[in-house]
């Protein structure tokens, strides 16, 4: 890759602008999402990753950490909730927006509506981790309900990319 300098700044020269439409973007089915790569590693100069991700109803992630990653979440539809580490739940609708800082910093999330349609903004490792934990999708729909989540593939891919599964979704324990 190539790199100039700018205000002080190390830069990437080797990536170009592009657009996508609503319905572009690679298509996988993770952890019993629809998640749509809308900016990859490749395409940003190894600077972040933004994802759109479909979940239905009761999708919950198991509390983690990812020491080297930010993680920002603004909901598009839908309603969630956020688990962090003090357990305290979080109500997060359309419109809003969280912010996991990278760290020591346990979270989990779990989609109350019906759907949850929402990005996610982090870094290149996550993309990693969903790559390997994830199958391309056969339509850009949600993965069958009967398809069950491989949770040793997630939790493999998890440890290859320095994400740490702590503890079990937060909400499901209720």
């Amino acid at each position: 890759m190539g790199l100039r300098e700018r205000k002080g700044l190390l830069m990437e020269t080797n990536t170009t602008p592009y657009a996508l439409g609503s319905e572009d973007g690679e298509a996988l089915w993770f952890f019993g999402m629809l998640v749509t790569m809308k900016a990859t590693a490749e395409q940003t100069g190894g600077r972040f990753l933004l994802i759109e991700e479909l979940a239905p109803r009761g999708t919950a992630t198991p509390l983690h950490v990812h020491p080297e990653d930010d993680e920002s979440f603004y909901i598009l539809e839908g309603e969630m909730t956020f688990y962090f580490e003090d357990g305290q739940p979080t109500a997060a609708s359309a419109g809003s927006f969280v912010h996991i800082p990278k760290g020591y910093v346990p979270h989990a999330f779990q989609v109350e509506s019906e759907a949850a349609r929402f990005l996610v903004l982090t870094r290149p490792p996550h993309e990693r981790f969903i790559r390997a934990a994830a199958e391309p999708a056969q339509a850009r729909t949600l993965p069958p309900p009967e398809a069950p989540v491989d949770m040793e593939k997630v939790m493999s891919a998890a440890r290859a990319n320095g994400i740490e599964m702590i503890g079990p979704p937060p909400g499901a324990q209720s």
